[in-house]
């Protein structure tokens, strides 16, 4: 690129793509030191940018962090706490922003800011004695106009003609993938009926493709082949909306490209199928941790397991066995390469199409999973580092001193919104949290931050606690320290001598000092993450 075309770029507003995968820990790429898995085309993206190894999610859980990635706010204050609560219509995102300031928006592939079922939530309302208030009195704030149900699966499969009302939370174009592994409805399901009705037909709740000799329950040999799979299509759909981007010309895009995988069950297509052997899979280290040196709720997962009382067909967390780790570990390696295929399909094409100069390219994922991390898998509140820490690679081509730079600074999920918008020159509104991670990929050493605040909370009672879980974490440059509500334990980490998470110092007496610490700086955490919006309109 000449010098004259290198100014002209630096002044011109950057565009964006931004990859999301779902459910995908950071050690799963070989930019993040997998010995295991290959995956060429993200590590490219590292290449040419800048890896953090210190990012980490607002919430482990989809709804929530996706939701903190939208708007920048925590799950506490945007309202999305745990899954099953819609992000508001009324929330101002980062796109809308970015719309605002001209940018052409699009989102391809999963969203889940709304809920994909009509399931009944699990938690109730306390019991009030005295006359109950009407339902639309029934909350502390009166229902937020706007339709939420347009990420209903049934919906989806019921009328052909629904189309969500744009802009989608910020986004002017959408395709929408809803669902997970081969079970994906929205515009995908549409575009899947148009070209394979029999394959649709039999894709939701067959019971005979389940099993196939795995110990997995989840998984089963999907019968879509691999061009009709979902992963294709957002990869198909991202290059089509590229496409319309490169024939606009000057106008900037923000084009938000999001995969279902490799989020359980486990299906990958095709040759990606055997890919991997499980009998090749290397455990987790820490999978050797002994039953009495694991915190409470780990003892009580293992204690369901081995006692055959696992309840292995939900999305909650649960022990399993080794062969049923090994099993999820090849078959979810087989999907994270068929993520990276279709990412080095998108990037070939943003070459193409003469984009790449000025295209800012940004891969994360919304939280991290198990598989056979403590001897756990899928999600749930236990905020092992395979769970809470994930992938954030940011690669900027106007800034080619980045290249290949790692960065060991703390940041998060809540601080990707305002640093799009820090790159596009556009301000965040009042109450955006989070910090423009600008400094840190321009090299700077100085601290992002001290502490990184994670919050949790649900709707089932299990892990052996008396109600629905509600926790808080704190991670800093050394230590993860872990708090829930009504209980007298918790869980506290030195992650520079003990990296896995095996041996619990809350209980330890030379730990009490610096327990204490972490519980001060947690409560300033929590006092700095309270919501400043809106701003006072008078002194009194």
């Amino acid at each position: 690129m000449s010098e004259a075309a290198a100014a002209e770029t630096m002044v011109r507003r950057p565009n964006f793509l931004v990859f999301v995968t779902d459910q995908q820990r950071a050690d799963h790429l070989g930019c993040y030191g997998s010995r295991w898995l290959h995956t060429p085309n993200i590590d490219s993206i590292a290449r040419c940018g800048v890896a953090m190894d210190r990012a980490y999610v607002a919430s482990p859980v989809c709804m929530p962090n996706r939701s903190t990635l939208m708007t920048g706010r925590m799950p506490s204050v945007h309202g999305a706490r745990h899954n099953g609560i819609a992000l508001s219509l009324q929330s101002v995102t980062f796109p809308d922003l970015l719309a605002a300031a001209g940018y052409a928006t699009a989102m391809v592939g999963k969203s889940h800011l709304q809920n994909f079922t009509g399931m009944p939530a699990v938690l109730r309302g306390d019991a009030m004695a005295g006359l109950p208030p009407p339902a639309a009195l029934q909350e502390a704030r009166r229902q937020q106009p706007g339709d939420y149900l347009q990420e209903d699966l049934e919906r989806w499969r019921g009328d052909d003609s629904f189309e969500p009302e744009l802009p989608f939370y910020g986004f002017q174009h959408l395709d929408l993938a809803v669902g997970h592994g081969d079970e994906v409805d929205g515009h995908y399901g549409r575009w899947l009926r148009s070209r394979a009705p029999d394959l649709d037909r039999d894709r939701f709740g067959d019971p005979h493709r389940r099993g196939e000799g795995l110990a997995l329950e989840q998984s089963w040999r999907t019968r879509l082949p691999e061009d009709l799979y979902p992963t294709s299509w957002v990869a198909e759909r991202t290059i089509a909306r590229l496409r319309q981007f490169a024939l606009r010309g000057e106008q900037p895009f923000l084009l938000y490209c999001s995969f279902p995988d490799p989020h359980h069950p486990f299906t990958p297509p095709g040759r990606y199928r055997e890919m991997y052997r499980p009998q090749d899979m290397p455990l987790p280290e820490s999978w050797r941790q002994g039953y009495e040196a694991a915190p409470p709720h780990v003892r009580w997962l293992r204690a369901q397991r081995d006692g055959g009382l696992a309840v292995r067909h939900t999305p909650a967390v649960y022990a399993c066995t080794e062969r049923e780790a090994r099993e999820a570990l090849a078959l979810s390696f087989g999907m994270i390469t068929m993520i990276d295929d279709g990412v080095g399909a998108v990037l070939d094409s943003l070459q193409r199409l003469g984009l790449a100069d000025t295209t800012v390219v940004v891969f994360t994922t919304d939280h991290g999973e198990f598989l056979g991390d403590h001897q756990l898998m899928l999600k749930g509140p236990v905020h092992y580092q395979s769970l809470i820490r994930t992938p954030l690679i940011w690669a900027d081509p106007r800034c080619p001193g980045q290249h290949g730079r790692r960065s060991s600074a703390l940041c998060g999920t809540l601080d990707l919104a305002r640093t799009i918008l820090d790159a596009a020159g556009v301000a965040p509104f009042n109450g955006m949290q989070g910090a423009s991670l600008g400094p840190v990929l321009a090299g700077s050493r100085s601290r992002h931050h001290d502490a990184v605040l994670i919050e949790e909370e649900g709707q089932r009672t299990y892990l052996g606690f008396d109600g629905p879980v509600r926790m808080r974490t704190l991670v800093t440059d050394r230590h993860r320290l872990s708090v829930y509500e009504r209980a007298a334990w918790g869980e506290l980490y030195d992650l520079d001598d003990d990296p896995h998470e095996m041996r619990n110092l809350w209980d330890v007496p030379s730990a009490a000092t610096i327990r204490a610490d972490l519980v001060g700086q947690l409560a300033q955490q929590m006092i700095a993450m309270t919501d400043r919006s809106p701003l006072p309109t008078h002194l009194a």
